[in-house]
Order: C-alpha cells, then structure tokens, then sequence
C-alpha cells in the first residue's frame, strides 16, 4: 500500500483517482445492464471486504425489485421485506440481520438472509438514476459489520461508485430498451409476408367483420396486418360503421390476446372525470377521492386500450397521452412518483382530425403517433351487396335475444332496404331490423310494410295517413306525376297493412278493393312476400 499522505492534497486527489480507473473500467466494459450489476456487487464486496453484496432491480412496470437469476420478486409497496422501504423513503437503511429476521416476515426476504449470521448487518441503499425522468432502478444491498457499512453513508468514494454505477445502468436500459423495440418492429414486418396465413386470419375474422363485399375483404386484410405489428393505430369513419368491433378484431388477433381490453368513449366522461379515468389517481388526490383507484392505463397494462372519440380529448390530456405513447410512463392524479405500462393504444373517431389541428384543438404530433397504422372503415353506402347478410345476422341475433321463433325477410324488403340511405351506417341498419323484427307476427318472414320511410333531414314529412278519408299532404314540387302517385298508393298501403298486421283481407276491405286487386298492387309496388 503506498503512502500519499505526504503528497499535496492536489496531487493526493489526483492519485486516488488513477487508482479507482481499474474499478471505473470494470463497469464501462459490461455488456448488459445484468452483467453491470453482476460486477458491481462483486466489486463492493471484495474492495470493502464484506460477506456479500447484491443487486436488485426495479422491473418495467415500476411495481417490483427483481433478482437476477431468481424468479423471487418484491413488491414496492410491501412493507415486509426492507426494500420497499428504502426505495419509498428514497433513503439508505441499516439493520441488524437478527432485527430483519424478527421485524419482517417476507418469506422471499427471509429466505435471503436464512444462512447470514445474526450479528451481521445489512445495508440497503437506493439506485436511480441522477439525469432525465430520474426513474428508479434498483437497490444496493451489501451485508458486513455495522461499523464498517455505517462508515459508507458519508464516504465520498461511495457517492461516486454509486453515481457511476447509476449512470452507466441507465444507458445500457435504454440501449437494451431500443434495440428490444428494433427486433420487434423486425420481427413484426417478417410476419407480414407471411400471406397464407394472414389470408387464414382474415377469413376467420369474417364472422365477426360481416360482409363479402371487396370494401370488407380489403378492411379485414389490414386489421390483420395491423394486428400482427406493435404500432398504434387509429380508425376512422362515419359514424355506426362498426369501429369498436375493428378494436376487439385487433385485440384478439394481437399477440396480446391474452391481456386485458379496456375501452373509454372520451366523449361520454366530462373532462373533470376523463384524467382519472385513464390515469387513475392517489388517496385524497381530489375532493371525493376517498381511496385510491388505478387508471384504465394500469388496467390495460399488457393489454390493449381502446379510446373512442378520441377527437374529443381535451388538449391538456392528449399531452399526458402523448407521453403515455412514447416513453410508456405515466403519472396518477395525486402521484408523487411515475408509473409504467406497457400497452398497445387503439384510437378512433369520425371527427376530421386534420380540420382539428389547423383549428389547434387537436395537437399534431398525438395524431401522427396515434396513426401510425391509420384504418378508414368505409359506410354502408359503399357495401350495399353486404345488406342482406347483415340483415340477416341482426333477424337471428334478435330472435336468440327476444326467444323468438327464427325469421326471415321477403325479397320486396330487401330491395326497400337496398335502395335506402344509410347516414347511420351499419347501426341504423341494425334498429330499423330490430324495429321490423318487433313489428313482425310470430311465424312470418318481415315485409317491406313494416320497415318505416325514411326522413327528410331538411324538412320533416308527415307520413300519417287518415283510416278513412282526408287529405294525404303532398310534396311541395312534383317532377314526376306517376311516380308520385306510385310513391302515394305505396305509402297508403304500406301503412293499411301495417294497421292491420299484415292481413289482407281486412286491408282491402279498409280500402274498398277487392283482395285480388290489392295483391296485384302489392306485387307492382314491391309489396310482394314473394
């Protein structure tokens, strides 16, 4: 051992620097964040010549100290076992192993020290990292006597290792982070090539995407793509064109099937409620806040979180959000420290997002991070050839629902129900079945007289017709004589029909025809059952 005390202090300083480098180089030329704390536990406990020194880890979701090598785990907020309460307090702890054995009841913890001597002691001391967010990483725990791991608390030399050891920890865990998401983001693309069995996915996705139509073959073959890679996506459309459907397809397809699926409708929470529905909030965070209560964020932590009517989000949230997207961390109302998820973010709205952000109530870069798998839905009006299967799929969903004997639907409806608009989508479809379905006799199939007409957005109609003589009311302008008149004996028939629940004769009696004649106008009219 040299003797540099009769050196300048200067020089002396200098000196004790050039003999830490060894130890300095140790650390710098780990591979991997385990290989860092490997050798650093050794380099405690052989340089201070304690009986054993170990490091645990804060894992990603910021809820447990892992060990390497050890399938035990400690959570953060269990006060049995010593670590959570160093990495709570932030502060290092000292106690005997005779104190630990008697004072905590971790069965993990105690198994740890089982072999150690009583009169030995333990010193706990918290790593996090010193620059950024300043997250947590793990705990220091080195085992000797009192005297010798006391005298740490206000070494200087410690301070340094520790400083060091923080520094170098939290580069290698987002070097390993990053290239993590690289073999993700890689192996996800591969997937993509594999059509066969895309192809497959996306057959079996049409029992629940309904259609044949080349708009719905298209749609189901990018849910499946979507599905196979990590990347947010974010669907749009008209509204009732079935989004929350798309959002448990990607779910379930996903290699996070088995997690849980959480959905909010940003539009349906008042945005006072909106943060801590999603971000969850602490014991008295506000007024009412009696208890704490985790986010729809930890909820869906492996999982998938679906957020409808997301054009809606107030701006100060889809910061929050922002944040939530890139880095995976968030902070509860109340918190004092963050919090990690892992999840995959489906969003969805029918609002013109671009029109949003000109207008600055939408911020830009959250709608080029939530779409980075963009989906358009396409309406009804551009899958016509898929009404009548729908039609059908919501008649049997209606008669399992209502236990009604199964149905079916005449050609003359389907047509009616063709040549109609749909602003509604596929959700105005299902009422207007449903609605027919109610107003359908037990062991009949649905007949057009039992759809309802359709609305004039612009001017409402009254489509109310006398039982028995009065004034039909016109249109205001008439182009077509005979259509008109054509369009007038439907409507008055139609609703006869429906008056009298579909029987004939009395509608043919009601309106002085014979029941002959009133078949062969049903037939010309589409009013046909045939």
């Amino acid at each position: 051992m040299l003797n540099w005390a009769p050196l300048p202090r200067r020089l002396r300083n200098f000196m004790t620097l050039l003999a830490a480098m060894p130890i300095a180089l140790t650390l710098v030329e780990s591979a991997n964040a385990e290989a860092l704390r490997a050798r650093a536990a050794t380099l405690v406990r052989d340089g201070l010549g304690l009986d054993g020194a170990e490091c645990l880890y804060v894992e990603g979701s910021g809820r447990w100290l892992g060990r390497d090598g050890d399938a035990a785990q400690f959570d953060c907020s269990d006060f049995s076992h010593p670590y959570a309460h160093v990495i709570r307090s932030g502060k290092a702890l000292t106690l005997s192993v005779g104190d630990a054995r008697t004072r905590l009841d971790h069965r993990a913890f105690q198994t740890q020290v089982a072999r150690l001597a009583a009169n030995k002691c333990l010193q706990v001391r918290p790593l996090r990292a010193i620059d950024g967010d300043q997250e947590w990483l793990g705990v220091l725990m080195m085992i000797g006597e009192r005297d010798a791991l006391t005298a740490l608390n206000d070494e200087p030399g410690m301070a340094a290792f520790e400083a060091l050891l923080c520094r170098l920890w939290a580069r290698l865990s987002r070097e390993q982070g990053e290239r993590h998401r690289t073999r993700a983001l890689r192996d996800s693309l591969a997937k993509l090539n594999d059509g066969a069995r895309r192809q497959t996915l996306a057959d079996q996705l049409a029992e629940d995407l309904l259609g044949q139509s080349m708009a719905m073959h298209t749609l189901r073959r990018q849910v499946v793509r979507a599905a196979e890679t990590n990347l947010a996506v974010l669907l749009q459309g008209e509204t009732g064109t079935g989004k929350d459907r798309v959002a448990r397809a990607l779910h379930q397809l996903s290699a996070r099937s088995k997690g849980p699926f959480m959905a909010i409708n940003c539009a349906a929470i008042p945005e006072a409620l909106l943060e801590s529905e999603l971000f969850g909030h602490s014991k008295g965070a506000f007024s009412g806040a009696d208890q704490a209560q985790e986010g729809l964020i930890s909820q869906a932590d492996g999982g998938t979180l679906f957020l409808d009517e997301v054009g809606d989000m107030p701006l100060a949230l889809q910061a929050k959000l922002l944040r939530v997207l890139e880095s995976g961390r968030y902070r509860p109302l109340g918190a004092s420290e963050e919090r990690c998820a892992d999840l995959r973010i489906v969003s969805a709205t029918h609002q013109p997002l671009r029109e949003h952000i000109r207008a600055q109530q939408f911020r830009a870069d959250l709608y080029y991070r939530l779409g980075q798998f963009p989906l358009t839905l396409p309406p009804l009006a551009e899958r016509r050839d898929d009404i009548a299967q729908l039609a059908q799929s919501f008649i049997t969903d209606f008669c399992q629902r209502e236990e009604r004997v199964e149905m079916g639907i005449t050609p003359a409806a389907l047509r009616l129900l063709h040549g109609r608009d749909y602003p509604g989508n596929v959700r105005e479809l299902k009422n207007l079945i449903d609605y027919a379905c109610a107003m359908t006799a037990q062991g009949t199939d649905i007949d057009a007289y039992v759809l309802p007409g359709e609305l004039d957005n612009d001017a409402p109609v009254n489509t109310t017709l006398p039982t028995s003589g009065g004034a039909y009311a016109l249109p205001d302008s008439i182009d077509d004589l005979r259509q008109a008149l054509r369009d007038v004996e439907s409507d008055i028939i139609r609703q006869r029909l429906l008056h009298f629940g579909g029987n004939r004769a009395q509608t043919a009696e009601s309106l002085g025809l014979p029941k002959r004649t009133l078949a062969h106008k049903c037939q010309l009219l589409e009013l046909d059952t045939k």
